[in-house]
């Protein structure tokens, strides 16, 4: 098991899925149903974004399959987060650096524990007075 991002001809995910009409379908029908009450939150940040502005990260790929040669993308709301590319890069170099998330828990373990880095270093601090 890896969470690494992989590079070259082993990443059909990003080199065909995230280019495939299933996929902008799904992430479509994604926005639909989470910006019913206006912009979505970045979810490492907080700072509200469009669908123009965010990316989805998976955090699981359970629903990602091949089917007869054809894309398909029936992955569940809660496996998906919304972030700005800047921080969904972020997010990913913080697991490709951490042996112990890229190599030794599932997806959704590792985004979840360089999500709360994230939200700790990128989030405005509250003024105390």
């Amino acid at each position: 098991m890896s969470n690494r991002r992989r590079t070259g001809l082993k990443n059909l995910y990003r080199d065909e899925f995230l280019r495939s009409r299933a996929w902008f379908a799904r992430r479509e029908r994604w926005f639909r149903a989470h910006t019913r009450a206006g912009d979505v939150p970045c979810a490492a940040c907080g700072v509200r974004g469009t669908r123009a502005d965010l990316e989805l990260h998976h955090l699981d790929y359970r629903g990602v399959r091949i089917i007869r040669g054809q894309w398909q993308a029936w992955e569940d709301d809660g496996d998906l987060i919304a972030l700005h590319p800047y921080c969904h890069d972020l997010l990913h170099r913080l697991i490709d650096r951490d042996i112990i998330l890229a190599t030794h828990r599932t997806r959704r373990q590792a985004s979840a524990h360089a999500l709360q880095v994230l939200q700790v270093k990128l989030r405005p601090v509250k003024d105390a007075s």
